[in-house]
């Protein structure tokens, strides 16, 4: 049942009635809450702010109803997050609300401006390099140390220097600074400090500086020279702070000196989100913000927008179960749409289980009408990927990694950018155009001449992904001049091209086709139709290396975040044993008692007389264990489940077959418009070479060759490994009985 606050709207308009002018306009569409965070121009303002509600359209329009009322100039607003896209979508959201001037930036990027700015009068000279990976230089410190570090020890050891500095702690403290926080460290807390103390001379030898010295430096000219801070003051009046409760002491400390003796400052955060304390990260500045500031004005927003109330109330009784500061400031979210599906819960024998029957599901999703680009497996750690990813490439699923290519580095996104560029140059009169003809029409013209069209081509691979990129420029065209008609405000193509230059500059990128790979951190800030979340079994979910009392309601409350990414479908997953064969020691999540089916809290609760959550289990018999054919040993990695031995042992490769296989995908990709491997994976290859199946029984019993794999190349392999010219159509052999072919998914 859809259960709505007085007054709410199930889905506000993202900007001003056509027609309406002024500053009241801006507040057309909000609801009551978000409307009393756009009218609270007098600082200081807290908004507390669920996951779902709106808070970026609550805070873009407060400063688009602050500077058309008059009260806020444009260019004296600095708004600051987290992250280049966030930035990046908040001045987007101000220029379609009129807005632009507005400085919307990270905490880097606004400290970096300001230190080029000052560091020539201050101190002279240029500002020395920013090192962007300072992983190279902690490697040379260790060495320097005598110490041999592994790759992920390496990693770990960088990223104790980085909360080290964020946490404004200096080398000779360092040991007695991961006490009182009670954090453990990757190594000897000694060697630690030595690995800190030589990196930072490093640095000043090199005459570099990283991330965390922008802002160090940043705060002591600051604090040093009364004329600058004045006169960020003087440009500055008026600050608003996305994702609050994720500020380090450092930004806390910075965020000060900006705003001075002034009161001008809106934050908004949700400490239910608090997810990067490993950083520096507390929610203390959010939760404390009353106390400092007692006359501060207090927004909630709890009406939840993204999410159906079957996922909202998964998401409520999560953290019903959550102990600590920031659970007794958790903000109870009340779904604003229609029912939607429940929540599946799932269980398998093992992980390469819980792999395909995740991506046969998703497969059936997509059948429904559910978009690829709708739909994310979210993971605790990115180790977990490459099994998804051999899953989804073996039911023919393109995917995308998170923090892979970026979009506007894409060659036809950038021919598309020129021809765009060209063609708004080459109008005489854009204004005139763009009343004549749509946006949108006046893009889908440009990109027809790069081969766009209307319907997309067959298949998911080079050809389609090329496709749909020009397909997100075009659906970005139709968004963007629908915001701008919204606001009273006029459209042409060189505005557009604009717009595409600024998202180019901070990565905004649209949304493009593929199911999202993810991890649960990389996941924060988004949010798609279904999320499929993943080996969520004690150890992982909580990870293992959390300990302590507030370790472990962080790991809940990153589950949390993963839970409130998903609109309307989702699904929680977890697998008995790591490999096939394997002893089925491990435990669902404790996170998930009282939540999922045959939990014990659940158990109690259905003794007592409550009903229990409808539930769509998924069990499947455990298989045996695959051992390697030449050394015997059990395989437990995704390549090796494929090759059917050890990647080390030796292969009876037939490099000649091998050669015609890939020639024979290559071509199938092309015609198909395919990537390569969703045809066959390289490991799927090789197996096929190495065991020259001369029937389609022996065939079907390699891995990733599944029933719909065998309707389709059946016969052009078996020709292949013959010897033979494949024949021209593909499919089964002749003779063959489809009711000897065992399904794969049911092994």
């Amino acid at each position: 049942m859809q259960v709505q606050l007085p007054g709410a709207q199930p889905f506000p308009s993202d900007g001003p009635h056509q027609g309406d002018t002024g500053a009241d306009a801006v507040l057309a569409g909000l609801d009551p809450e978000q409307r009393a965070v756009a009218t609270a121009l007098d600082g200081p303002v807290c908004v507390l702010a669920g996951a779902g509600t709106g808070k970026t359209r609550a805070i873009t329009h407060r400063i688009a109803y602050g500077v058309r009322s008059g009260v806020m100039q444009p260019q004296r607003v600095l708004a600051v997050t987290f992250t280049a896209r966030a930035a990046g979508e908040m001045r987007g959201r101000l220029r379609e609300l009129g807005a632009e001037g507005v400085q919307a930036r990270t905490f880097h990027s606004a400290a970096l401006r300001q230190l080029q700015f000052f560091w020539p009068r201050v101190v002279g000279g240029e500002l020395p390099r920013l090192v962007e990976r300072k992983v190279q230089l902690v490697a040379e410190a260790a060495a320097r140390c005598r110490l041999r570090l592994e790759r992920t020890e390496l990693r770990d050891l960088t990223s104790e220097i980085e909360w080290a500095k964020v946490t404004q702690t200096v080398p000779e403290d360092y040991p007695v600074a991961l006490r009182r926080a009670g954090r453990e460290a990757p190594r000897d807390p000694a060697e630690v400090r030595q690995v800190y103390k030589v990196y930072e001379e490093l640095k000043r030898d090199c005459g570099v500086i990283d991330f965390e010295d922008v802002l160090l430096l940043t705060v002591g000219v600051l604090e040093d020279r009364a004329d600058a801070a004045e006169q960020v003051r003087a440009q500055y009046q008026h600050f608003v702070v996305d994702e609050y409760q994720d500020v380090s002491p450092l930004q806390q400390r910075l965020l000060d000196l900006w705003l001075g003796p002034r009161s001008s400052l809106c934050v908004v955060g949700d400490a239910s989100q608090t997810i990067y304390s490993f950083t520096g990260a507390t929610p203390s500045y959010l939760l404390d913000f009353r106390l400092k500031h007692p006359d501060a004005t207090v927004v909630k927003l709890v009406r939840d927008y993204r999410s159906t109330p079957q996922v909202v109330h998964l998401a409520n009784g999560l953290l019903a179960q959550a102990r600590g500061q920031a659970a007794a400031h958790r903000l109870e979210l009340v779904s604003q749409r229609g029912p939607g599906p429940e929540p599946v819960y799932a269980e398998y024998p093992d992980e390469p289980a819980e792999a395909e029957g995740t991506a046969k599901r998703i497969a059936a999703l997509m059948e429904s009408g559910v978009r690829a680009s709708e739909i994310a497996v979210l993971f605790r750690v990115n180790g977990q990927s490459a099994v998804y990813e051999q899953a989804l490439a073996d039911v023919g699923i393109a995917y995308q990694l998170r923090g892979a290519e970026r979009f506007f580095e894409r060659p036809e996104v950038r021919e598309a950018g020129m021809l765009l560029r060209g063609a708004a140059r080459g109008s005489s009169d854009p204004m005139l155009d763009g009343a004549r003809e749509a946006l949108a029409d006046q893009v889908r013209a440009v990109l027809s001449t790069r081969g766009f069209t209307e319907r997309p081509p067959a298949g998911s691979g080079a050809v389609r992904e090329r496709w749909e990129s020009l397909s997100a420029l075009v659906r970005l065209a139709e968004e963007f001049e629908a915001a701008r008609r919204s606001a009273g405000l006029t459209t042409d193509l060189t505005g557009y091209v604009a717009e595409l230059d600024a998202r180019a500059a901070a990565q905004h990128a649209p949304a493009v086709e593929g199911v999202t790979l993810a991890s649960l951190h990389s996941a924060k800030g988004l949010e798609w139709d279904a999320v499929y979340l993943v080996g969520l079994t004690e150890g992982m979910v909580p990870i293992t290396y959390a300990k302590t009392d507030e370790q472990i309601e962080e790991e809940r409350r990153l589950l949390y975040v993963g839970v409130t990414r998903a609109r309307a479908h989702l699904s929680l997953s977890w697998a008995l044993a790591r490999s096939p064969g394997g002893r089925a020691g491990r435990q669902p999540s404790r996170f998930l008692d009282g939540l999922r089916p045959g939990s014990p809290a659940l158990r109690a609760a259905r003794a007592g007389g409550r009903g229990a959550p409808p539930v769509e289990g998924v069990r499947r018999a455990a298989r045996s264990p695959l051992k390697c054919r030449v050394c015997g040993r059990v395989l437990t990695e995704a390549v090796e489940r494929k090759l059917r031995r050890c990647e080390g042992c030796p292969s009876e490769l037939d490099e000649a077959l091998y050669g015609r296989l890939r020639d024979w995908r290559a071509e199938q990709a092309r015609e198909q418009g395919l990537p390569a491997y969703c045809v066959f994976t390289d490991a799927t290859l090789v197996a096929i070479a190495e065991d020259a199946p001369g029937s389609i029984g022996g065939l079907s019993k390699i891995a990733g060759v599944g029933r719909a794999k065998l309707d389709k190349y059946g016969a052009a392999v078996l020709s292949l490994c013959a010897g033979r010219s494949p024949e021209a159509e593909t499919g089964l052999v002749p003779g063959a009985d489809p009711g000897d072919i065992p399904d794969l998914w049911d092994e």
